[in-house]
């Protein structure tokens, strides 16, 4: 394990026998870990900047999952449901008994399954742009959602991306695609009974419509805050670093959510209401 230049450490654990890379913060006494989980065919590394950002609150863990990045592949490609449980496998091997959860995209559907199969693991869930279900059914639609968002992404997000998406190659890309554009993850959202935080971006082309995301926040209730942060897009935790961190710590504080005065450009974020 070594120490790289902004104080974060990087190592591995094995998960049945295959070597898992992660980045990991210093420990904040009295905090609770956020772990980051990453989206679909892409590795941790465009998740380092909300993380960076939330390293002072407490300790930020951002794993490579099997197959993904700088972990081992695998010789079949993982489903949601087996993601989920070498996660619950990657917080075993480094004692993290309770965590926070910061999901993107397929790392949504993911954060949801460990909650579910290990509520007690789970002290809170955000979710940030939460992918799957109708909106982006069948395969077809949801690849035309997906050539939409990569112009309205950083140009910076193109050099982290292009270099996973081939090395995930296209065979696990389309096994994977196509289950997570079966998963129901607003569904799930209304079933959790652990806190969530939905972060949505006023320019992601994988989010259903607005009526539909009113409609699910009502259904989940008290226990589920949607925020929209206008200007971004699909990769928030690449684009808008500051604003989703400062809206994470707004909600783990239990304040209320407002814009972040500190974070330059036009976005604003917006509690929707539940009626």
């Amino acid at each position: 394990m070594g120490t790289n230049t902004t104080g974060w450490t990087e190592g591995t654990v094995e998960v049945e026998g295959h070597p898992v890379f992660y980045r990991r913060s210093a420990e904040v006494p009295g905090s609770l870990p956020i772990v980051h989980v990453h989206g679909f065919a892409i590795s941790g590394t465009y998740l380092m900047p909300t993380a960076r950002v939330l390293a002072g609150r407490a300790m930020n863990l951002v794993p490579d999952l099997p197959g993904y990045g700088r972990s081992e592949k695998w010789d079949y490609t993982l489903g949601i449901p087996a993601l989920a449980h070498a996660l619950i496998r990657i917080l075993d091997a480094l004692e993290l008994e309770k965590v926070v959860l910061v999901g993107n995209s397929m790392g949504c559907p993911i954060s949801l399954e460990v909650a579910h199969s290990d509520p007690d693991r789970v002290e809170r869930i955000v979710l940030v742009s939460p992918a799957g279900g109708v909106h982006n059914q069948g395969l077809a639609r949801a690849i035309r959602q997906l050539a939409m968002d990569g112009p309205r992404e950083s140009r910076q997000m193109a050099r982290v991306a292009v270099p996973d998406y081939v090395r995930f190659g296209p065979v696990n890309t389309f096994h994977l695609f196509s289950e997570l554009t079966r998963f129901p993850s607003l569904e799930r959202i209304v079933r959790s009974t652990v806190p969530t935080l939905a972060v949505i971006g006023s320019r992601d082309p994988l989010m259903p419509p607005p009526a539909r995301v009113r409609e699910v926040s009502r259904l989940a209730g008290d226990n589920t805050t949607v925020a929209l942060i206008e200007g971004a897009a699909h990769a928030i935790n690449f684009s808008h670093p500051g604003e989703l961190a400062h809206v994470i710590g707004s909600w783990l504080d239990d304040v209320e959510i407002v814009d972040d005065p500190d974070s330059p450009g036009l976005t604003r974020v917006l509690q929707l209401p539940r009626s």
